[in-house]
């Protein structure tokens, strides 16, 4: 593949990173702080569609030619309510009490930006948990600590082992990048 752009991905998350490894693309991480703050009237991939350009947004004026930037955010929307990362433990413990015997939606949006454009894409799943108890619930806080996550889960985890009923759509996504959706984007770019 021919290497047009040089793929710059903002997000200090572990799980999106390794997606990047595991790629087999070569791609540098660049950080930047960004108050992720978004308008009351947006809803669902609206959100994640904002804050994902939001962080691009903080690059403006640093991009070279040859580079590609790579900004995401996910939520977790459940009856018509964004949950985003918990504020604390007994935040993430309604979280999880809320999700508990329900179903939610995962949203990942993922802006590209060069000095020519920015495209937004986003996916969305549907997962389903069974009833969690308290015990499983606390368990899960204690040992894994998901406070960086949305919707207080990590798929990957424990919980997703032993209480994730049926998934609809992609499991990547829930994890944190629709990679399918991710790699063909990045792949047309590259050999464009």
């Amino acid at each position: 593949m021919d290497k047009k752009y040089k793929i710059i991905l903002a997000s200090g998350s572990p799980r999106r990173q390794q997606f990047f490894k595991d790629f087999d693309l070569e791609f540098e991480v660049r950080l930047k702080e960004v108050d992720e703050i978004y308008p009351d009237h947006l809803k669902a991939e609206e959100i994640t569609n904002f804050l994902a350009e939001l962080k691009a947004k903080a690059f403006d004026g640093e991009l070279a030619q040859n580079e590609v930037l790579v900004t995401s955010d996910t939520l977790v929307w459940l009856n018509g309510k964004a949950l985003g990362k918990p504020k604390d433990y007994d935040d993430a413990f309604q979280i999880l009490k809320s999700l508990s015997n329900d179903t939610h939606e995962v949203i990942t949006s993922v802006c590209f930006t060069t000095t020519e454009k920015s495209e937004t894409i986003f996916d969305v799943t549907k997962v389903t948990f069974s009833e969690l108890t308290d015990e499983a619930i606390r368990y899960y806080l204690d040992n894994y600590k998901p406070f960086d996550k949305a919707g207080a889960y990590g798929i990957q985890e424990w919980i997703g082992l032993i209480g994730i009923t049926k998934i609809e759509g992609s499991y990547t996504n829930v994890v944190g990048l629709p990679t399918e959706k991710v790699y063909n984007y990045l792949t047309k770019l590259l050999s464009n």
